[in-house]
């Protein structure tokens, strides 16, 4: 009998039987071919997640892919057999953020696949169509089970608006600032700068088009035209905005501890700087990044350093604590 992942509060989880739930309409069934674990799911895990953003017990499960078995009353049925990936934010598409594309804004309250409605931790996920992007048939599944992280990405990229030329750097050198510097190397920057802490990242951050590596007790610039933050900690966020030039773009996307000290406003204002911030995936910034990983410029593998089968999801919720350099990317196969 196949089974998927059940967390029935925070430090309790079991295998449950899994029953494929029928597409209604508007809905679609898929076959989950691999599904990622990040640090979110270990805040579901640990019961540290912040309220109304988890819903017990829970089916984790957010960055996945699979292939469409069966849809319901309504989608086309050209979808079957499809490869897929497909966005978290369950979004009402009819307040007026939604209307203007701004789902992960939706105002109609927060609810997302793995968090408040069954995940990808299991062999089947129903879901409703809309939310599904279609993958080239000859599309590599264990890598676009990291396409949504690097959705989040884009949307930083997007709002960042980096022009061909430009001088760029990306804080951070995990998952996350792994895929920034391969969207900003995808628009041609002059110069391409990672800043991080670990000097081990210093070859795959060249590999994914890195011009310089350097860590934040070395002399960092300050005249970037455009910085993307990936850290997720205030330091990171205070290194990231003393990077760019005065009228610089600057994009955070990591969520520091909650408490944690802010970025100077007075030096935001007097430097004039552009600052962004990034919470999720919208549509278009999905589209983007099956676009530009359809046309081969985003390669998720070298990311990838576990596979390991549903019923290894506690060893899996240690490998991502684990402060070891050795360990990357970790993905469940059902």
């Amino acid at each position: 009998m196949s089974s998927a992942v059940v967390v029935e509060a925070p430090g309790r989880h079991r295998l449950a039987p899994h029953t494929p739930r029928e597409p209604g309409p508007g809905e679609a069934l898929v076959a989950v071919h691999a599904v990622g674990i990040c640090g979110s799911d270990r805040e579901v895990y640990q019961g540290n997640r912040p309220e109304g953003y988890v819903r017990y017990p829970l089916t984790p499960g957010h960055e996945w892919s699979g292939t469409v078995r069966q849809v319901g009353a309504g989608v086309p049925g050209a979808l079957v057999g499809r490869k897929v990936v497909g966005e978290g934010f369950r979004n009402c598409q009819v307040c007026d953020r939604c209307h203007a594309g701004e789902t992960t804004l939706c105002t109609a309250g927060y609810e997302e696949t793995g968090f408040t409605e069954p995940g990808a931790m299991a062999p089947t996920l129903t879901l409703p169509a809309r939310l599904l992007h279609v993958l080239p048939d000859d599309a590599d599944l264990t890598a676009a089970a990291l396409l949504e992280p690097a959705a989040c990405i884009a949307a930083a990229a997007l709002k960042a608006g980096a022009r061909p030329g430009e001088r760029v750097a990306v804080v951070g050198t995990g998952t996350l600032g792994m895929f920034a510097v391969q969207f900003l190397k995808a628009v041609s920057p002059a110069e391409l700068l990672v800043v991080g802490t670990r000097r081990d990242r210093e070859e795959l951050s060249r590999r994914f088009g890195a011009t310089d590596f350097r860590t934040r007790d070395e002399r960092l610039p300050d005249d970037l035209d455009v910085v993307i933050e990936t850290a997720g900690s205030a330091s990171a966020a205070r290194t990231a905005a003393a990077l760019p030039r005065r009228g610089g773009r600057l994009v955070l996307t990591g969520i520091p501890a909650p408490g944690a000290d802010g970025l100077d406003p007075t030096d935001l204002v007097v430097r004039q700087l552009e600052v962004h911030t990034v919470f999720g995936a919208p549509p278009d910034a999905w589209a983007h990044t099956v676009r530009v990983f359809a046309a081969g410029l985003l390669d998720p593998l070298p990311l990838v350093t576990h596979e390991l089968p549903l019923a290894d999801f506690s060893r899996a919720i240690d490998l991502v604590g684990a402060q070891d350099p050795k360990v990357g990317k970790v993905l469940l196969r059902p």
